[in-house]
């Protein structure tokens, strides 16, 4: 809690652009290469079986390695740490940019997405300890939810602007101005406070297992969209996934100076946050990939369309964050913004079920959209601000990066899962419904429909079961003005605010 020894930082509001501008570039980098991908692959010889990896390569890097980024920052300083991350993702952007051959183009992407786990968790640490107060507090975490919330649908524009009328390497050297503003800015306006690093030795056997776990389970999902989920390389993952990650929590339970403390995650309100958040992407992540394609090769949008036709969905995040979710966070408990926010998205979910090959998208895609960025936009405002509720300062970094983490393993298993769904509902209608066809394209074009829908009804029941987990789990009360006391450890009192404990 603020207090006379420890006064709030008056650049603290600078640093919160600089801050939200960093999370705006790695958010929109993980949907702008789709885009461009088709190119890439053109330009530069790259097989159908090695497509994947240049989205794998960022995924198991950026998942892997986020909770040793969060302990970095903890450990190293937040600010150091933010910097080192945006100089580090500028110059292998610029790798990537340059790319000569397919091993160049991978290789960029894996250092993009290492140093990406520096940066996401170092830049919401960095919100955590410097918005302490409230009220401030809210409008900050506004701002930087409505950044993660539709982040990736702007990647869709500006990916699709840049395809369409540059070349596809300036996808990645779009990233460069991005990073070095930030840079320069967090260097001379960031000011961390003081004591509040965590400066335990680091824990090696928990970095090398949590490590190996993420990256076995992402690389599971991966392959399961690839190979088929009841393939023996994908269950080989599974299995190894799971004995690492079991193993990685009996060694964190036990080391003095833990990666990852168990109190952490084991806190009922930010075990909430972590499950409904990443339930929530599950969904997104797949309608993303749905309407991207819908759009393009049913309804026949350019790229440069397509990015725009996502436009509601960020304006409804946006007032969604800022206007409903920011305003009211200091006068209602936060799982009746989160609960209510996650059954809004469904609605609007539940809309795009009715989706056929003839739909208007004025009179269904738009309000569907409206809908799901009013409501993605209303809950991930206090996720945000509650993944680092009750927590000491020194846990700030790998408590944010649980966040990412969430997110990250949310958006593997959203493509694998509903791709896969998607997949077979659409061969199980071609196999039913090939002796009545009127023409090969109109049965090609219904059956694609057909299998979204399918996947679209899996994301309203997952979006449904977010929302009840938000409001079983995330109990703490709303509009007290006090900040946490104590480490976090156990229960957070009920009537308390969620801002950081000091």
């Amino acid at each position: 809690m603020p207090d006379s020894a420890s006064p709030l930082d008056p650049r603290r509001w600078k640093a919160l652009i600089f801050i939200a501008l960093a999370q705006l570039m790695v958010v929109l980098d993980a949907t702008i290469v789709n885009i461009a991908l088709p190119s890439a692959q053109a330009d530069l010889d790259i097989s159908d079986g090695n497509r994947q990896w240049v989205i794998t390569a960022y995924a198991l890097a950026f998942g892997g390695l986020l909770l040793f980024g969060g302990r970095l920052a903890d450990l190293w300083g937040r600010k150091r740490t933010f910097v080192v991350g945006l100089l580090g993702f500028a110059a292998a952007s610029a790798l990537g940019g340059a790319a000569a051959n397919p091993g160049m183009l991978l290789g960029s992407r894996a250092l993009q997405g290492a140093f990406g786990a520096l940066l996401a968790p170092a830049a919401l640490s960095l919100l955590a300890v410097m918005f302490t107060e409230a009220k401030e507090r809210a409008k900050a975490f506004g701002i930087y939810g409505a950044i993660a919330g539709g982040g990736g649908a702007v990647g869709l524009i500006l990916g699709g602007v840049l395809t369409e009328y540059m070349n596809w390497r300036w996808t990645f050297f779009v990233n460069i101005p991005f990073a070095v503003v930030a840079a320069a800015g967090a260097y001379f306006v960031i000011r961390e406070p003081e004591g509040s690093r965590n400066r335990s030795p680091l824990d090696i056997p928990g970095v090398v297992l949590s490590t190996l776990g993420l990256v076995s389970l992402v690389y599971g999902f991966t392959r399961a969209e690839s190979d088929g989920w009841s393939a023996g390389p994908t269950i080989g993952l599974f299995v190894a996934a799971a004995v690492l990650l079991a193993a990685f929590a009996l060694v964190e339970s036990r080391v003095k100076a833990p990666l990852l403390p168990l109190r952490v995650v084991t806190e009922r309100n930010r075990g909430g946050v972590y499950a409904s958040l990443g339930l929530a992407v599950i969904a997104m992540f797949g309608l993303f990939l749905f309407l991207t394609y819908y759009l393009q090769i049913v309804k026949g949008f350019s790229p440069v369309e397509t990015g725009f036709a996502f436009l509601p969905m960020i304006a409804g995040m946006i007032t969604g964050s800022t206007q409903i979710g920011a305003r009211l966070m200091n006068r209602v408990p936060p799982r009746r913004l989160m609960a209510p926010g996650f059954l809004v998205a469904a609605a609007g979910m539940l809309l795009l079920t009715q989706l056929e090959v003839g739909s208007s998208y004025a009179t269904l895609i738009l309000p569907a959209q409206l809908l799901l960025g009013l409501g993605m936009g209303t809950a991930f405002m206090p996720a945000m601000s509650m993944a680092t509720y009750g927590v000491q300062p020194r846990d700030a970094g790998v408590a944010s990066a649980m966040v990412n983490t969430s997110q990250q393993v949310g958006g593997a298993v959203g493509t694998a899962l509903l791709n896969t769904i998607a997949a077979s509902a659409t061969t199980a209608y071609v196999t039913s419904h090939a002796a009545g066809a009127k023409s090969a394209k109109a049965l090609q074009l219904q059956s694609m429909v057909h299998g979204y829908t399918t996947a679209i009804w899996w994301a309203v029941g997952i979006l449904l079961l977010a929302s009840a987990i938000a409001f079983t789990f995330v109990t703490t009360r709303g509009g007290s003005g006090q900040a946490v006391a104590g480490s976090g450890e156990g229960a957070a009192d009920e009537d308390a605010v969620p801002v950081l404990a000091h």
